[in-house]
């Protein structure tokens, strides 16, 4: 938690969010494009890129290596030209990367480039388990030697280069899939990734590769083909926009009673948000520039929500509709899936005047690998109640997010101490409340 008064925002609630906001590139695809960039020599140029921290993390990780960056925050603009790379410092790149787990899908670019890659300790969310296995195993599987026992970290080497193999996720990760194909690309022979994740972000990333001169396809059962090149070039291209964030100023809309219109929002990788925001009793409309998210007036539905990859509902936008659904009239049920420390957000959202109750049974008809762990991974949430402001430490991104719903839709005042780890995936988000109307300094 951070200690100083820049980490800490005052909010007084109780007013509804209205305006205009606008959302750019997805945080998770970005960050994976900036590192895809890394595989060719000679320049690449994303936009629409979000001023977030992630990307200047990313971006100064990438010139540890020898790359040059150049990132044109106001235009959302980042130029990247990887045409030398060497490797890196791995105290530096630990140093750097903090809470950012990025230097994993370092390995394959490097190994390529150079031979070799070394990977520090890995940061992220505290929101449970990311087990880098299916990385390193990833990578054995292509044909890398991986040293654990390394002084310097993970030490991974490919002597006879890296080859195409046949690679099942027994959990479609996002992280793994992403490794795979961006090992997978320039190995010699044909790689086939089945159990893979196919999130929008995905695809987008698959895109670049494409671009890039990749040959990948993609099976309706979640299988990835790809025919490895000899050399990739750099890509001009442009980031789909963050339907994480868009989704969380609808919730921000719902809890306040508020009106939000989401400049830059797109519908098709947000539908299964969309039909659950309209069951709660939310209002939406979809125009070529963006989505409008209002509260209608009247009482708020309960529903029932099991969080799944995608096509499913995103665990990402659980924790900010949580919020509204304690203004929900009845009996809520969130069932999730994918993380399964992911419901210790809710502890403030009980002590400003929640009824929220967790469980260890899966309340949902999903396959879920959390079943008889131990793990409260099943809320309950019983509205409508009033909560009341008060202080309140942030616990990771998305938890913090719902947080600052939690403390705006709240009567009086609220602190919200440690938002710097907002910064890392809504950017300017002061300055979008601000926008709002929101009352903050």
């Amino acid at each position: 938690m951070g200690e100083n008064e820049n980490d800490v925002l005052h909010v007084e609630g109780g007013k509804p969010l209205n305006g205009t906001i606008k959302v750019r590139g997805a945080k998770n695809f970005v960050s994976k494009a900036m590192v895809a960039a890394l595989l060719a020599p000679g320049k690449s140029v994303l936009k629409n890129v979000p001023e977030i921290r992630d990307v200047h993390v990313v971006s100064d990780l990438l010139r540890l290596h020898g790359v040059d960056v150049d990132v044109d925050g106001e235009h959302g603009v980042v130029t990247i030209d990887a045409t030398h790379v060497q490797l890196a410092d791995v105290a530096d790149v630990d140093t750097l990367s903090g809470s950012s787990r990025i230097p994993i899908l370092f390995s394959g670019p490097l190994v390529h480039r150079l031979g070799e890659a070394f990977i520090p300790a890995l940061g992220g969310c505290n929101i449970g388990g990311r087990p880098i296995d299916f990385h390193l195993e990833t990578l054995r599987k292509l044909g890398a030697n991986v040293d654990k026992e390394h002084k310097d970290g993970i030490h991974i080497t490919a002597p006879n280069g890296l080859h195409g193999a046949k690679i099942h996720l027994p959990y479609p990760s996002v992280g793994a899939t992403e490794q795979t194909l961006l090992a997978a690309v320039l190995a010699e022979g044909r790689t086939e990734l089945s159990g893979a994740a196919i999130e929008p972000e995905i695809m987008d990333l698959v895109a670049v590769l494409q671009k890039m001169g990749a040959i990948i396809s993609v099976d309706v059962d979640r299988t990835f083909r790809i025919e490895g090149v000899k050399e990739l070039k750099g890509y001009t291209h442009t980031s789909l926009t963050d339907r994480i964030e868009a989704a969380s100023w609808a919730s921000a809309a719902l809890a306040t009673r508020g009106d939000i219109f989401v400049k830059g929002a797109t519908q098709p990788e947000m539908m299964t948000f969309l039909n659950v925001f309209r069951k709660v009793g939310g209002e939406f409309d979809v125009t070529d520039k963006g989505i409008r998210f209002w509260h209608p007036g009247g009482d708020l539905k309960p529903v029932a929500i099991e969080t799944d990859v995608h096509p499913g509902f995103m665990t990402d936008w659980q924790q900010p509709l949580v919020v509204a659904l304690t203004q929900a009239n009845g009996l809520s049920i969130v069932h999730e899936t994918v993380y399964e420390n992911r419901f210790g957000f809710t502890k403030p959202l009980v002590q400003m005047g929640a009824t929220i109750q967790l469980y260890r049974e899966c309340l949902g008809s999903l396959p879920c690998r959390f079943q008889q762990r131990n793990y409260k991974h099943s809320a309950v949430i019983f509205g409508p109640t009033p909560l009341t402001g008060r202080d309140i430490d942030v616990p990771d991104l998305r938890g913090g997010f719902s947080h600052l719903i939690a403390a705006l839709a709240a009567k009086g005042p609220s602190n919200v101490q440690g938002i710097s780890l907002i910064d890392r995936g809504y950017a300017d988000f002061r300055g979008k409340l601000h926008q709002l109307g929101a009352d903050i300094d």
